[in-house]
């Protein structure tokens, strides 16, 4: 482990590094409160072993300090106390310390202290990574492994906070064509592969800013950040085209193959829709560019003459 020592005391800063470092782990040393907490945000430890009585912040201060900093991480906390009385240890557990230890500091005790405080913390970096991978898990669709519905509620509501002046984006409805004849002639195993060859594709068609999210059934929408009207259509004409190319046979599509329509709306600075209406716009502009033949890309009425 990384552990930071708090201690304006020379010599029992001397007699606490030495026992950590005795112990096999890894030391920062700080003199006081204010350094502790700057050593702190620059190394991440993943315990402290902080005096009560410090200049500048002292040990209480600097628990509080990092537990109002802690997200997906856990610091252990271990408070040295001058004489180890109720009122010293209630108020650091109060503070958010784990543990104490009393002065003179006795090794063993640290040590002891310290494969608790190892345990725990490594507990708290497993559930941190559950709980990112399960997080991960909840905005994704399973089939296709693209962002779901969930995630684009969240990415488009993160769009319009603040200031928006200058960020344009567009929003691309993506359906596959004749979709439910496929499925029909080729069975829904088939057609579960097609959707994920599909969304691959798709993904690997746009920028590492862009997102595609299936927005249901063979129903897929693309987030174009920073994009106009014009180079959207040139990203979903791109995007079609890589579809059409992957040659999945459809016998019962004009083309024999799968292909996809989209439809296209933006955001722009003579624009300044809601996401509804966005989403609205688009969904309008993929219906017209399905009645108009399928196998194409069709923008929304207000931008049809940039």
């Amino acid at each position: 482990m990384k552990i930071l020592i708090a201690d304006d005391d020379q010599i029992s800063r001397m007699i606490t590094k030495a026992a950590v470092e005795q112990s096999g782990h890894e030391c920062i040393v700080a003199v006081d409160g204010d350094s502790a907490w700057q050593l702190f945000k620059e190394h991440s430890p993943e315990a402290v072993v902080t005096d009560l009585m410090m200049p500048g912040l002292n040990g209480l201060d600097l628990c509080r300090a990092i537990r109002a900093a802690e997200e997906d991480s856990y610091t252990y906390v271990i408070l040295v106390t001058s004489h180890g009385s109720r009122k010293d240890v209630l108020a650091g557990m109060e503070a958010g310390a784990d543990d104490y230890v009393t002065k003179p500091l006795d090794p063993f005790s640290l040590h002891i202290r310290l494969l608790a405080a190892q345990r725990i913390t490594s507990l708290h970096a497993d559930l941190a990574r559950y709980r990112s991978a399960l997080t991960e898990q909840a905005r994704t669709d399973p089939l296709t492994k693209v962002h779901n519905r969930l995630k684009l509620s969240e990415d488009l509501g993160g769009l319009h906070v603040g200031d928006t002046t200058g960020h344009n984006y567009c929003l691309a409805m993506v359906d596959v064509d004749n979709f439910k004849a496929y499925n029909d002639i080729y069975g829904h195993q088939a057609g579960d592969a097609a959707l994920v060859a599909i969304a691959a594709t798709l993904s690997g068609q746009i920028r590492a800013s862009d997102a595609v999210y299936r927005f249901g059934g063979e129903e897929f929408l693309l987030l174009l950040r920073e994009q106009s009207a014009a180079t959207a259509e040139t990203v979903l004409e791109r995007v079609r085209s890589a579809v059409h190319d992957l040659r999945i046979e459809h016998s019962g599509d004009p083309d024999g193959v799968l292909t996809i329509s989209a439809g296209i709306s933006a955001f722009t600075d003579g624009h300044r829709a809601t996401t509804e209406q966005l989403l609205h716009e688009a969904d309008l502009a993929l219906y017209a560019a399905k009645a108009s033949g399928r196998n194409r890309v069709a923008l929304a009425d207000s931008f049809r003459a940039e």
